[in-house]
């Protein structure tokens, strides 16, 4: 399976670089060799002059403030110099090793990797780490950068081996501090610290994100399911209650029947069919009569005989008349014709 390792880390010093003390050292015997050579009349004092300038700019070193020299004497060991100007023996030490004591940072990926139950995951993350001991990081190992990257890697791809997918797209911190636990103690030895490991992506395979997928909408599907069923079974609990208080209480359950039929006819256009069982159980019919009988009050009374040929008796067009204009008496709008009267 082929795997990526990008480190990302500071560029490393040369074991000699000049500075500005030995630049000063170059240019004073550079100096004093043409001033011999101008006395003597001999190109010999510029020679001279120039080579110990150039053996002398070798001695001063400077380290910065987040740096540790390495210094090798003979090829022995002979401790750290640093931070700032320290002396050297030309010739004879040596700084194989600058060590930055920063904070460092190295990206890696272990792609292609098959999780606990066979699925392959390509996943990205970034180690913070820095050198707490310079003199292991300088001794105990050859490249301590790309062993701690290396140590990282073989790291991750142990921890993606025996983690199910399920687990490593849930379980994040956990996994990082699993990780970061096993690579700090693969590094101790080398005088690094691992500060933090973070996870910055895990990638799977486009076919199992669409298998994913439709297995979260059939989850939510069947929660709102359960959750709807779960409101019906309240519901039913509560108008059985109600049943039970509407059963002792018959005016009750008159008046919330009438309002269920005014806020259904209260709305312009509106139409309500009412079984007539409903109309004779309230007295609809009588209700609405009465009010169109306030509604005509001070009219003279209609002719209770019987009307021209081929119309209704009086008695049953006002009844007709009751039913029909009631409504507009209640500010409800009318209702088709035809109900019993109550």
């Amino acid at each position: 399976m082929p795997t990526s390792v990008i480190i990302s880390s500071a560029p490393s010093r040369p074991a000699t670089h000049f500075n500005v003390v030995s630049t000063s050292i170059l240019l004073t015997g550079v100096l004093t060799g043409l001033a011999v050579t101008g006395l003597t009349q001999s190109v010999a004092g510029v020679v001279a002059g120039a080579v110990l300038g150039f053996v002398g700019s070798l001695a001063p070193q400077v380290a910065r403030q987040w740096e540790r020299a390495v210094l090798l004497r003979m090829g022995v060991y002979r401790g750290l110099r640093g931070p700032g100007l320290f002396w050297r023996i030309p010739f004879v030490d040596s700084i194989p090793t600058w060590v930055d004591q920063r904070v460092m940072t190295t990206s890696f990926a272990a792609e292609e990797t098959l999780t606990s139950d066979t699925v392959p995951v390509n996943v990205d993350a970034v180690l913070f780490w820095m050198v707490h001991d310079p003199e292991k990081a300088a001794l105990e190992v050859q490249d301590y950068a790309h062993a701690v990257s290396w140590a990282a890697q073989t790291g991750l791809r142990d921890i993606i081996g025996r983690t199910s997918l399920a687990e490593l797209l849930r379980g994040r911190e956990r996994i990082e501090g699993e990780l970061q636990t096993l690579i700090d103690e693969r590094a101790m030895p080398w005088g690094i610290t691992v500060q933090s490991v973070e996870m910055r992506d895990v990638v799977i395979p486009t076919s199992l994100q669409d298998a994913m997928s439709r297995e979260a909408q059939a989850s939510r599907e069947k929660s709102a399911r359960i959750i709807l069923g779960q409101a019906e079974v309240e519901i039913a609990a509560l108008f059985s209650q109600a049943a039970l208080s509407y059963q002792s209480n018959p005016t009750a359950l008159h008046l919330r029947a009438m309002n269920i039929l005014y806020e259904g006819l209260k709305e312009k256009g509106a139409l309500m069919v009412v079984p007539s069982s409903a109309v004779e159980t309230m007295g609809l019919g009588g209700l609405f009569g009465a009010a169109a009988l306030s509604q005509t009050t001070g009219q003279s009374p209609p002719d209770r005989g019987a009307g021209p040929a081929g119309s209704p008796p009086s008695d049953q067009r006002k009844g007709q008349s009751a039913i029909s204009s009631g409504p507009a008496a209640l500010g409800i709008p009318a209702l088709p014709t035809g109900f019993p009267a109550g």
